[in-house]
């Protein structure tokens, strides 16, 4: 009996565990990140973005390492437009899935990137672009607005 009670909480605390995580997993810096699935917004640490996006480590010219464009949302959880404008990206993300990729940074746990792209005020968002540099949008916009900067500026559509 006591060998059932034992298997029971194990087997409880196990899909507790999986259902509190969502399916994210813990990153070692303590963030929790989700697998890159197209149609979703990815939360991206430094590691990634050296990984996935350019290693500003090893070089200072810059080379986006991606297949697709992307954008980069640099908020922060207390951010009021922040808040506003991460429903946007979600819907972007899905509209868009496997034309772009959206990533979001968190400026408070990630400093390093912010700094990176001089995230003095945010919401800012990075666009990239396949070839060229990626420019930078300050503040929060409707979704038109986004959408405009993917299909002239990312995706080349005129």
């Amino acid at each position: 009996m006591k060998k059932t009670l034992t298997f029971a909480v194990l087997i409880f605390a196990s899909v507790l565990t999986f259902a509190c995580t969502n399916g994210t997993k813990a990153q070692p810096n303590g963030v929790e990140q989700k697998d890159a699935k197209s149609g979703e917004v990815v939360v991206m640490n430094k590691d990634m973005f050296v990984k996935d996006v350019f290693d500003y480590e090893k070089s200072q010219d810059w080379k986006y390492k991606g297949d697709k464009p992307a954008i980069i949302d640099l908020y922060a959880d207390w951010c009021g437009p922040c808040r506003m404008t991460a429903p946007i990206m979600k819907e972007l993300a899905k509209e868009y899935a496997g034309k772009i990729v959206i990533y979001k940074v968190n400026v408070d746990k990630e400093r390093e990137l912010a700094a990176l792209f001089n995230a003095s005020s945010i919401p800012l968002f990075v666009f990239i672009p396949m070839e060229g540099e990626p420019q930078l949008f300050r503040g929060a916009a409707d979704k038109a607005t986004y959408k405009k900067a993917i299909e002239d500026f990312l995706l080349k559509k005129e």
